[in-house]
């Protein structure tokens, strides 16, 4: 085994552990939180499939190539090689639409109620969210369908001249016309989600600009001047933000990845390494903003240390 496939097998295991451990905490404290009565936020439902996506991304990403980079290739099959890559594609799909979902909701939730986005608040606001998640992931099974039907273990394949390799799978290739129009058709969501998420992200922070100003003039240590939509807001934007630097670093290899005939296996490894990073980090980063959860955990300790309470 090269030292360079163990490097890389290592980096792979690290994400995936600390991610999947991430990831099933998240949920586990949501689980918490239920079990004590605490009030579930509508945002809660979005968390929890975009928590369900990262997992889909790490279990993908993860597994199979951590597999791959210490040799155990030959675990690997036809199927293998469909199944990974399509379930990558619709978490990856899944976790970029669930994002977008989430910051555009918020956006909605803390606009006046003068604004044009009045309608939607209120009682019809949270009931938007669970066809706006099943239509999420109906798109993305549909879009992501197409690339396992060509792609093969390339061990499998005595002539790979045709072929475009990934590693220990490789799918066939085509002209480049088809090539473009399938990175399009992948890429078109993701820049939708992409520009919806930039708006709304302008709004949050024009808000909370403005929310400054008019509490400018409190100077008393006394008083906070921030409200839990501000906390919820600022958390949400600190996500986007994450997401969208990572996010933009994934499709721009993804580009390079579906355009080009002959990669490197830097550029592979490298694409696969971001991909993984949001995943990681975001479960980390929704626990340590979110008051309730170490608020039910002080609790729920307290209680055990102290029964008669």
């Amino acid at each position: 085994m090269a030292t360079r496939d163990l490097t890389i097998g290592v980096i792979f295991l690290i994400q995936t552990l600390v991610g999947i451990l991430g990831n099933f905490s998240l949920l586990y404290h949501y689980l918490l939180l239920y079990l004590t009565g605490c009030k579930p936020r509508p945002t809660d439902l979005i968390i929890k499939n975009l928590t369900v996506g990262n997992i889909l991304v790490l279990f993908s990403v993860g597994i199979h190539n951590t597999m791959s980079s210490f040799g155990w290739y030959h675990i690997l099959s036809d199927s293998g090689c469909k199944f990974f890559p399509y379930v990558r594609g619709v978490g990856r799909g899944v976790s970029i639409g669930t994002t977008c979902l989430l910051s555009v909701f918020q956006a909605i939730t803390i606009s006046p109620r003068k604004s044009r986005w009045a309608a939607l608040k209120g009682k019809s606001h949270p009931k938007c969210i669970v066809p706006s998640i099943f239509l999420c992931w109906v798109l993305q099974l549909l879009l992501n369908v197409l690339s396992p039907l060509f792609m093969t273990v390339t061990l499998n394949n005595k002539n790979i001249t045709n072929r475009k390799s990934f590693g220990y799978c490789s799918i066939t290739r085509h002209e480049k016309s088809r090539d473009f129009l399938y990175v399009a058709l992948l890429s078109f969501p993701d820049v939708v989600f992409l520009g919806l998420m930039l708006w709304a992200s302008s709004f949050m922070v024009f808000y909370l600009y403005r929310h400054k100003q008019r509490v400018q003039h409190i100077r008393r240590t006394n008083i906070s001047t921030l409200t839990p939509e501000s906390t919820a807001t600022k958390t949400i934007l600190l996500l986007v933000s994450t997401f969208v630097y990572f996010n933009t670093l994934s499709s721009i290899f993804h580009i390079i990845l579906g355009l080009f005939d002959h990669l490197s296996w830097y550029l592979l490894n490298t694409s696969l390494v971001i991909t993984l990073c949001f995943p990681t980090l975001s479960p980390f980063l929704l626990m340590s903003r979110d008051p309730r959860i170490s608020m039910v955990c002080f609790a729920w300790i307290r209680n055990i240390k102290s029964p008669h309470v």
